[in-house]
């Protein structure tokens, strides 16, 4: 009876138990379902006499009211990422870190995926969306990742403020967070920043006061060694000139501000000069507020302001660290070091309340202009978005079809690809990458709605034996004799092959550009025995020196597919097949390992230095042999370029007071006055010559007078065109003189070179002569 009794009392508590967590289950959902705002007029009616709850006033005269009625003690907690509000005022706490770098994502604790929402469109890394050389792309992935990132919100899973896009320059293949950026050019990497920054921003009410999503264009400035041979970013000072600052490292950030109207810009961890950019205040208040006149916030990478202090040894107290950040011009901590040190850095006399009102003003008027204080949300634009608008198929196709866009092929013997599903019988696919679906992805991911393989994809399409031929793409030992079985009894090889992020990410650069352990040995081991096609697929963030396979005649295809995100292996499929074209064109230059041998990853100069052997740096500048170059990229067709319209000269107007008139000038100082209306037309005709339907990138390059130590080329735009077999097609560019013709000289004045200027499309150049 007792024993009976025991159960009994057990199987009570079982109950109560599981009750009990039903109940705090159903009090999870229910509080996620509400999303965080402030100025609840309908729990609190009190609030609708404070100002700032008021909308019938404009932005500046509520975020002046709110900060006017707030104690020190309340201001220092907005000064930091997990604000923490004021009850008394109606303002609940507030996380600013989430993430959106090519699709939602909860690396930042912002955004969590549970029910009911449990994952988000994940489009492929940014390094293969820029593959693709589509301004268009670039936007509409923004406003959809937007759209989910409201629908979240609206559930209380997401936060309103996205710390994306990465815009720094992949200046050095080595690089861990390559991946996360647009590539090695500043016109690529600045359309593509202002492009997405408006698709996540952007209303479509068109209200350009209000924001959909607040941006955050990263890491500002010179960003781009983390960790190599022990040299990491929390102490290393990038030496740069003013040269290569104002025409290489910082032009994505301005485009972020000037043409797409960024809310955020993010200060790095790293020093430039011996400055820390998060307490340098030319850099924040004199360029970003001041130059650029940014409408919003400036935040601190994470624990950056700890950093300055700690690692770098700035300054002698935390108090000073907090206080100098303040006055340089940063807004936001992210981290809690300024909620530690700012009070007393104010009793010390280091910094004024005031400074803190101007940084937390800065922060409220963002946070305005998304409607955090207009109320709840879901009575407000967007508010009938949820959890049916996130993971929709017209979402996952277009990830699909970013992958497809960005897809590079390298190398293409004649009749390897595209495959006839019809006529291979037998596939043989060998690889680490192959039957993965979270590498995919690369790194700032999120929870993807559906993972589609590579092998998945190519199973579905003939009939396929898998071989890994490694353990992980490591590959410390190499399965060759069995990858040697499946290949030489096969119609076609399709190996897939690269790195993942134990090899390259944030936090852990290469040392190497030459494929991790065993890999290039089974490439062609397996190539020997091979009777049909071998497809060689590289999945990576970063360059690769493949010229090992580029001059294998076995290899007969080469294709680089980043980290194509969750619909990458169908993306794949399709290009292998011929259900695409593939019309991708790379976004950095492949160097040989010989380069990352000689070239210190710490040299952060752009231009060549012959005396010491320097060869320079991204197709720009460097001067020795690639194994790939920027802007490289085969399709299934073949493309003419035939020049319809170009200057012969172009007349620079100067008044006859100017002292050009009467000496030999090399190049001209770019003034407003000068500027105005000083453009020509460049018409080109393209033809697809080709049987197969496709895209094609069309770029437009300059190569200036050697004046300034100026680029040997740059890009200066590039267009998209469709084209069905034999058809033809007029692309057009507006050439603005002053904005695409100029250059920055020794001591970073923008100058237009007088002379001649050579333009290259295609295999086309056309040369012209500027002149006053």
């Amino acid at each position: 009876m007792a024993s009976q009794n025991r159960v009994t009392s057990v199987s009570s508590l079982c109950f109560l138990f599981i009750s009990f967590h039903s109940i705090l289950k159903i009090k999870q959902i229910t509080a996620q379902n509400k999303p965080v705002f402030a100025c609840d007029v309908i729990s609190n009616s009190s609030l609708a006499n404070l100002r700032f709850c008021d909308k019938s006033f404009d932005f500046q005269t509520r975020v002046n009211d709110l900060v006017m009625r707030l104690t020190l003690q309340e201001k220092i907690g907005f000064l930091v990422s997990g604000s923490q509000g004021s009850e008394r005022l109606g303002i609940p706490k507030y996380e600013w870190w989430s993430e959106a770098l090519h699709g939602v994502s909860d690396v930042g604790p912002g955004t969590k995926f549970v029910s009911p929402v449990p994952g988000a469109t994940s489009f492929p890394q940014v390094i293969l969306t820029a593959a693709s050389f589509n301004e268009t792309l670039f936007q509409t992935i923004g406003k959809v990742v937007s759209t989910e990132a409201r629908a979240m919100h609206n559930v209380g899973l997401a936060g309103l403020t996205f710390w994306s896009p990465n815009v720094n320059i992949f200046r050095d293949p080595r690089w861990g967070r390559g991946q996360e950026t647009p590539g090695e050019d500043p016109i690529l990497s600045s359309k593509y920043g202002a492009a997405y920054v408006r698709g996540l921003q952007d209303r479509d009410d068109g209200d350009k006061d209000r924001l959909k999503v607040a941006a955050c264009c990263k890491h500002y400035t010179a960003y781009d060694v983390d960790n190599w041979k022990g040299i990491e970013r929390y102490t290393f000072n990038a030496l740069v000139s003013k040269q290569d600052l104002d025409d290489t490292f910082n032009p994505p950030f301005k485009s972020c501000v000037l043409d797409g109207n960024v809310a955020s810009v993010m200060c790095s961890y790293n020093k430039v000069n011996g400055k820390p950019t998060c307490g340098d205040p030319d850099l924040l208040k004199g360029v970003i507020r001041g130059d650029w006149n940014l409408n919003g916030y400036i935040v601190s990478d994470c624990d950056s302001v700890e950093v300055l202090f700690d690692n770098q040894h700035f300054t002698k107290t935390p108090e000073e660290a907090a206080a100098l950040s303040i006055k340089s011009g940063l807004d936001l901590n992210c981290g809690s070091f300024l909620s530690k040190y700012t009070e007393s850095a104010v009793k010390k006399g280091l910094v004024e309340e005031a400074d803190i009102d101007i940084a937390i003003k800065n922060n409220f008027l963002t946070l305005m202009r998304l409607g955090f204080f207009d109320g709840d949300p879901r009575k407000q634009l967007y508010g009938e978005l949820g959890p049916k608008d996130v993971c929709t198929d017209a979402h996952q196709e277009l990830a699909r079809e970013a992958a497809r866009q960005g897809i590079v092929l390298l190398k293409n013997t004649k009749g390897s690809l595209p495959l006839s599903p019809t006529s291979i019988k037998s596939l043989a696919v060998i690889g680490p990458n192959a039957d993965v679906d979270h590498t995919m992805l690369g790194n700032y991911e999120g929870k993807p709605c559906k993972y589609v393989k590579p092998l998945q994809s190519l199973t579905a399409a003939v009939a396929t034996v898998y071989q890994p031929g490694c353990a992980n793409v490591a590959c410390s030992t190499a399965q060759i004799d069995s990858a040697k079985k499946v290949a030489a009894e096969a119609d076609a090889v399709v190996m897939i092959m690269g790195t993942d992020q134990s090899i390259e990410r944030e936090s852990l650069d290469r040392v190497n550009i030459t494929l991790p352990g065993q890999q290039a040995m089974l490439i062609s081991e397996v190539a020997k025995v091979s009777r049909g096609p071998v497809i060689l697929v590289i999945m990576s963030g970063g360059g690769m020196d493949l010229q090992f396979a580029k001059d294998n005649p076995k290899v007969t295809s080469i294709l680089w597919v980043g980290f194509p995100g969750e619909k990458g292996g169908a993306a794949l499929a399709d290009v292998i097949f011929g259900y695409y074209n593939p019309s991708g064109r790379l976004p950095m230059t492949w160097y040989p390992q010989a380069y990352a041998d000689k070239v210190a990853m710490t040299n952060m100069n752009m231009r060549p230095d012959p005396a010491s052997g320097y060869p320079g740096r991204t197709y720009r500048f460097y001067t020795g042999p690639t194994i790939y170059e920027f802007g490289y990229g085969l399709s299934y067709s073949v493309f003419s370029h035939k020049l319809v319209q170009a200057p012969e000269h172009v007349v620079f107007p100067l008044d006859e007071e100017h002292e050009c008139r009467s000496s030999t000038c090399a190049s001209l100082a770019v003034v407003d006055q000068s500027c105005e209306n000083l453009a020509f037309d460049v018409h080109l005709k393209v033809k697809n010559v080709g049987k197969m339907g496709g895209s094609h990138t069309v770029f437009l390059f300059s190569s200036p007078p050697s004046v300034h130590n100026a680029a040997q080329k740059h890009l200066v735009g590039f267009e998209k065109v469709q084209l069905s077999p034999q058809a033809e097609g007029l692309v057009k560019f507006n050439v603005d003189v002053c904005k695409h013709l100029s250059m920055v000289d020794e001591l970073g004045n923008k100058m237009v070179a007088l002379g001649e200027h050579v333009l290259h499309v295609g295999d086309l150049k056309h040369s012209f002569n500027l002149n006053i």
